[in-house]
Formats: structure tokens, C-alpha cells, sequence
């Protein structure tokens, strides 16, 4: 029975696709996409952006950004030269908010295998990624941290913390470090949160700033114990450290891609998203770029992975159990108010 379900839904992928380049290929359409650079979008375009684009009989034009406010340069403009972006997805949600984008065609693009978080009227997820807790195998060796709580708990696991500048992702998990449930952080409590972070406060060595910097940080033994991204963290283990994390109550993010309002090719724009979320697309994700995962679930059931293969994605059936959704929406509404108390928390 499983192996006919992942055969009628590759065949179902397969045949997404082929309807996508019919449709599309002689429209022989250029688009443009701007992402964040670097080895992300390296990776992206191998693993998604390229397949998606030669489905839909397109060809593929790359920019970067450094953020939303680019993307209103753009579309302020009346003419922007960007069709398609790759953001994240609080920004994903206050770009829609804001106008920046055109409305998804979801009778084109399929939300089947899609968390309702995952998506809006103006955007949806393309790949995740995961925060996590790490630490040093070679500090806590026979009793290792497990999840939220223990990261809150310095007299059990004394040692050097380090959390990270932005609010978002450290709020879920100083709230789960006091207790919550991980199923119900949302609405975000965040006077409970600040209150966790007061007490942690003097045991964070550092706050980093970027992803670079977080992985040095734990690599170098700076700090014994670290929220950091599973991308991050698996470069370090992979160089010999001895680095340990868990899936255990980490928080689940997203990149995502919208259409920028007044692009001239929105058409072919909504047949490319189409294909880059397609289960078929999709499922290049676990073996192409571990640590990372297809936000399209099913994915999974295109093909068998290999066990260590699961073992690393983070939307594997075992490992997105173990973690929560972040709400775009959430932060989308009150990231600006918290993003103050927070700068404010760090500084006193």
C-alpha cells in the first residue's frame, strides 16, 4: 500500500510538472529571482529553482538582496526587474500585508502536503530550516541537554550560552524554557518570555549575529551550549568538533517566494512556484540539502530515503513531530514592538 501511495504521488508530481511546461513553454519567458547570495541560493538553485524553471520552459535569471527594504525599492519603482524573491517568511507576511505582492494563483500552485502556517494569499514555503539546541559532547558527556528546559537550567548544566541578536525563534524558546507547551506558544506570551530571558541573561556569553558567527562560536568552544540553525550546526560536526544537537522542541521557519506586485511575467512567475513546490521538486530536498527540509510533506512519499537521510531532515515524519511551526503571522504583527523590548532586554 505505501509503495502504490509514493507511486501515485510521484506520478502525480511528474504529471504537475509536464502540465506546467506545456503550458508554459512557449511562452519562452525570462525571470528574474533575487534571493539571499551565498551557498542558500547556490544550493536553491540546484535543487529547486533550476528543475522548476526548465519544467515550466523558462529561463532562470538570478539577482540578490539584502532584505524586504529591497523589495520595496523594487516595486515602488512601478517597473520593478525582479519577478520572483526568496525571503523569509515574517517577511513574506508583512510584504503581503504591505501590497508588495501579487496574489498566489492557488489553483495553479498546489497547497496539498502544505501546513497552514506554511503559506498566504501572497507567498508560500519553499524549503525550512530548523533552530536548534546544540552543545559540546565533550562538556556534557553522560547527562546531555534534551530540549528547552535544559538550556534553562544552569545548575544541572552549568556553562557558556549563547543566544542570538533577533527576537524571532528566541522567544518560542525561552518560552519553552519556562515551561510551554511547544503546541501552544501561540499567541506568543511575551511578557512570560522576557521574564525567561532575564533569568538566563547573565549565563549568555555571547549573542551572535549571524549564522557564521554561531557556528564558530560552539566549533571554537566560546560557548558549551547555543541555540543555532541545524544548517549551522551540521557544517561544525562535519569538521570533526565534538558538537552534538537535537530536533527535541526546535522551531521550524521557512523560506518562501512571492511574486512581486507589477511583475510583467507574474503569469509564468505562478507556473514557476508551481513546479519549485511540486511533491517531485520537493523531494530532491532531503538527499541535496540536509539539514533542511521540503515544506510540501509530500515529498516523502515520491520516493524511500535512505535512514540517514531522514535522519537529518528536519520535516522527516519522525523529526517534525519533535518540533513547532513558527507563525509568520504572529511576527509579522509584532515583531517591531518586540524587536525594541528586545534590543532594550540585551542591553541592560
Amino acid at each position: 500500500m505505501i509503495s502504490l501511495r509514493r507511486r501515485a504521488a510521484g506520478l502525480f508530481g511528474a504529471a504537475v510538472l509536464a502540465s506546467i511546461a506545456s503550458s508554459a513553454v512557449a511562452e519562452n519567458t525570462s525571470l528574474t529571482i533575487a534571493g539571499f547570495g551565498g551557498n542558500l541560493q547556490n544550493d536553491l538553485r540546484k535543487t529547486l529553482w533550476q528543475p522548476a524553471a526548465d519544467a515550466a520552459g523558462v529561463e532562470l535569471r538570478e539577482e540578490t538582496h539584502d532584505g524586504l527594504a529591497a523589495v520595496r525599492v523594487q516595486v515602488q519603482s512601478g517597473s520593478p526587474t525582479w519577478d520572483v524573491v526568496h525571503l523569509g517568511a515574517d517577511e513574506c507576511a508583512v510584504g503581503g500585508q504591505e501590497g508588495l505582492f501579487e496574489p498566489l494563483d492557488y489553483k495553479v500552485i498546489s497547497t496539498d502536503g502544505f501546513d497552514k502556517l506554511a503559506y498566504g494569499e501572497n507567498w508560500i514555503a519553499t524549503n525550512t530550516y530548523s533552530v536548534v539546541l546544540a552543545w559540546r559532547s565533550d562538556v556534557y558527556k553522560d547527562k546531555k541537554p534534551q530540549g528547552w528546559k535544559d538550556f534553562w537550567d544552569t545548575e544541572t548544566f552549568p556553562g557558556r550560552r549563547a543566544l542570538s541578536t533577533y527576537p524571532q525563534e528566541m522567544l518560542e524558546v525561552a518560552l519553552m524554557g519556562s515551561g510551554a507547551d511547544k503546541d501552544k506558544l501561540y499567541p506568543l506570551d511575551s511578557k512570560r518570555a522576557f521574564e525567561a530571558l532575564e533569568k538566563i541573561k547573565k549565563d549568555i556569553a555571547v549573542w551572535w549575529s549571524s549564522g557564521a558567527q554561531s557556528a564558530q562560536l560552539i566549533k571554537d568552544h566560546e560557548v558549551d551550549m547555543i541555540a543555532i540553525w541545524g544548517s549551522r550546526v551540521a557544517s561544525v560536526i562535519n569538521d570533526g568538533a565534538p558538537v552534538e544537537f537535537t530536533y527535541q522542541d526546535a522551531i521550524l521557519g521557512y523560506g518562501c517566494l512571492a511574486i512581486l506586485k507589477g511583475s510583467p511575467n507574474a503569469a509564468a512567475a505562478q507556473k514557476f512556484i508551481a513546479g519549485v513546490v511540486a511533491p517531485e521538486t520537493q523531494a530532491r530536498i532531503p538527499e541535496m540539502m540536509p539539514y533542511y527540509g521540503p515544506p510540501n510533506s509530500r515529498a516523502f512519499e515520491v520516493k524511500k530515503f535512505a535512514p540517514d537521510v531522514l535522519a537529518k531532515s528536519n520535516m522527516s515524519p519522525e523529526n517534525i513531530k519533535k518540533q513547532t511551526f513558527l507563525n509568520a503571522n504572529w511576527w509579522r504583527d509584532n515583531n517591531a514592538l518586540v524587536r525594541e523590548d528586545y534590543s532594550l532586554m540585551m542591553s541592560n
